[in-house]
């Protein structure tokens, strides 16, 4: 064994670090992004589209919790829970446009998922920086060890819900299916 080699391979035969080829795989199919979904429709599924009844904030939250929970997102529903309500203590989650975006990364997740909340007629109060009340709601949940994929969600998410004729249209909608579709390709 050559010195080179020697100082790939740890004692015991495994790679380390940048050099492992499974990390190093890893790392080009992030980069391209082959093995990431395309869409933020790819991240939504129909039994997590909520026409919400709440009348709060705390209420819209518990009915989106559920929403995952039932649809077997959720490992464990009260971490999940109060990992929301801690993050909302921080700063609201609010982001203006009447549209706010809750979140939680948690480890031993493998994947992240989207809740959408629509609140038709009068708004739900939620401390947004334009003041304004909130009628969509797009709770994301995933893995705490995914960051450039959570912020390519999140940019996806956002620049989604910027576009006032969609966001015109989800109020509108009157099935999830509906609601996901306007998701196709953002």
């Amino acid at each position: 064994m050559t010195a080179l080699q020697g100082s790939w391979k740890s004692p015991g035969g495994r790679w380390r670090g940048f050099l492992d080829p499974k990390r190093l795989l890893d790392k080009l199919r992030q980069f391209l992004k082959k093995d990431r979904p395309m869409s933020v429709a790819d991240y939504l599924d129909d039994r997590l589209v909520v026409f919400l009844k709440a009348e709060t904030k705390m209420g819209a939250i518990g009915e989106l919790v559920d929403a995952m929970s039932f649809a077997g997102q959720l490992k464990d529903r009260e971490a999940f829970h109060k990992a929301i309500v801690e993050r909302e203590k921080v700063v609201s989650t609010g982001i203006g446009l009447g549209v706010a975006v809750p979140h939680a990364k948690l480890p031993g997740y493998d994947h992240f998922f989207i809740a959408i909340g629509v609140k038709e007629g009068s708004g739900i109060d939620w401390d947004s920086f334009d003041n304004l009340q909130v009628h969509l709601i797009f709770m994301i949940g995933g893995p705490d060890n995914r960051q450039t994929e959570y912020l390519d969600v999140l940019s996806r998410l956002t620049a989604a819900a910027k576009d006032g004729e969609r966001r015109r249209m989800v109020l509108k909608a009157t099935s999830a299916q509906q609601v996901v579709a306007l998701f196709r390709g953002c």
